[in-house]
């Protein structure tokens, strides 16, 4: 087996998660880190561009990764003060200009460096894309993601004044549904395009719709932060009457699907030529600015990026027992076993005594590191690799879930209740459908053992009592029972173990939120 440091398990885990964790410097993603390997037993030294914050702390780690093994005297843990991080995911129609619009703000604000941007506007040229759309930035992006070339997560990434915002996976990537439940992050806000066009709003929001759908889901997945833009409006040559219908059909919209208009901010934009993006527009005197109230207050502003950094900071749940789903274990040469994931909830320290469900392993915790750094504790968001005493690799695995020992420690789950929204299933679905449950890390067969009752999807309602089938566009209270153990909990006690999808035929058939678990 490949001998590895801790410092690339922790790599290798940052690259295959397109997510980013809160308090990665947008700046050190950009450079690959080299190891130079001198002559055996002298330092191995990781090189890297870093920023400020980090540069004073240029690591050198024993040949075998031996940081790992206590820390240095020399070497204080560090945490570096800088902005928040938050995660965005952008929704809407298939042709309302998402890509064109994430494409621009991260174009002007964002982490592509200005080798890659002139690389791609001399392709562009001599491709006669000489008016270069941003949508096609995003595009090749998009096209070597595809092709499992990993993509450099600074790339997802732009900066407003407050935050370090990171897309959550770019709009129209094939497992869009399925990233934005088992998603490495939840959302923090959700920012749905329209396209403002006459016809094209009418298509984005009809039944059958993208639009609907993504909105539900974000809402039922728990982002309960929206942005409306309305895109496009060069097309209706900036027409005030246009805007305010579509704010009004909007809002409608929104209303039922669980949104409150008033905390909604409406901007009126071209994602194309930028109006309303990053400055004010001159096309639209008649607009005087977006605002909303939300719990934290009013706000105001003109253009989409104060909208996202006027986005309420969300509180990151440091006060829950740990959970941290495990991505992958890696056994680590002089050092032992490394299991590497996000943590979720709570918080991971040296010196915890940790337990992995539903395998039922207790151990102790002798380090934390995280982007080759080690750390005093590993905080909601970050993505870590962390050494254990006596665990071998074969005892726990990726989707196996750690915890504190001594607060409320997880378990494999008997069976659970969830409400289930079935999106897209060709027939119905009755007592004994046995699907492929994707929650967290884990990817686990479940039975439907019984319907308990159809529900209204918007106000939880119950319709019917123990129907025999549900069919698409149905909301059901679903007892689901495991085909092997696995550790999931109440959507309401830890959010990102309680939501799932339900995969079937190669696509998500339905997502689900977790009641409750029978432990």
């Amino acid at each position: 087996m490949k001998r590895l440091t801790t410092a690339d398990a922790t790599n290798m885990l940052q690259a295959k998660k397109n997510s980013t964790s809160l308090r990665e410097t947008i700046k050190t993603t950009h450079t690959t880190r080299k190891i130079q390997y001198r002559n055996h037993g002298v330092s191995q030294q990781s090189i890297c561009k870093s920023t400020p914050s980090t540069s004073a702390h240029q690591q050198h780690h024993g040949d075998d990764g031996s940081d790992l093994n206590g820390l240095s005297a020399d070497h204080t843990p560090l945490r570096s003060k800088e902005k928040m991080h938050i995660n965005v995911v952008v929704i809407g129609h298939v042709d309302s200009g998402k890509s064109t619009t994430t494409g621009h703000l991260i174009y002007k604000c964002g982490g592509i460096d200005k080798r890659t941007i002139e690389k791609f506007e001399k392709e562009a040229a001599e491709l006669g894309k000489g008016s270069f759309k941003y949508a096609w930035v995003l595009d090749k992006l998009k096209a070597e993601r595809e092709r499992g070339i990993t993509i450099d997560i600074a790339l997802w990434k732009f900066e407003t004044p407050k935050y370090y915002v990171t897309v959550i996976d770019a709009p129209g990537h094939r497992d869009f549904i399925k990233n934005m439940i088992t998603g490495t992050s939840q959302a923090d806000c959700a920012v749905l395009i329209i396209a403002a066009g006459t016809g094209e709003f009418e298509a984005g929001i009809s039944k059958d719709g993208q639009t609907r759908e993504h909105a539900l889901l974000a809402y039922t997945l728990g982002v309960k932060q929206l942005i409306v833009a309305i895109n496009k409006m060069d097309t209706t040559k900036w027409s005030e009457a246009r805007f305010q219908e579509i704010i009004k059909e909007t809002s409608n919209f929104i209303k039922k699907v669980g949104y409150n208009p008033k905390t909604v901010a409406f901007v009126p934009i071209s994602g194309f030529n930028g109006d309303n993006m990053i400055d004010n527009s001159p096309n639209c005197p008649w607009y005087k600015g977006w605002e909303k109230e939300t719990k934290a207050g009013k706000s105001s502003g003109k253009t989409l990026l104060e909208a996202i950094d006027a986005i309420d900071p969300p509180s990151r749940p440091t006060d829950k027992p740990l959970r941290l789903p495990l991505q992958d274990v890696y056994k680590i040469g002089g050092i032992g076993t490394v299991p590497v994931g996000r943590v979720e909830t709570g918080v991971i320290k040296a010196g915890m005594v940790v337990t992995f469900a539903p395998a039922g392993v207790t151990t102790e915790v002798k380090s934390v590191e995280m982007h080759h750094e080690q750390l005093v504790e590993g905080l909601p968001g970050d993505n870590v690799g962390f050494n254990v005493k006596n665990v071998s690799v074969k005892e726990i695995r990726r989707g196996n879930v750690a915890g504190d020992s001594k607060n409320d420690p997880p378990k494999g789950a008997e069976s659970f209740n969830a409400q289930v929204i079935v999106l897209n299933h060709p027939g119905q679905v009755g007592a004994g459908y046995a699907p492929v449950l994707d929650c967290h890390t884990a990817h686990i067969a479940c039975k439907f053992s019984e319907i308990l009752e159809k529900i209204d999807r918007r106000t939880g309602k119950s319709i019917e009592n123990a129907p025999k089938f549900i069919k698409s566009g149905d909301a059901a209270i679903v007892k689901m029972v495991p085909s092997k153990p696995m550790c999931v909990e109440a959507f309401t006690d830890y959010p990102p173990l309680g939501r799932f999808a339900v995969r079937d035929m190669r696509q998500t058939v339905a997502v689900g939120v977790i009641k409750s678990v029978v432990k």
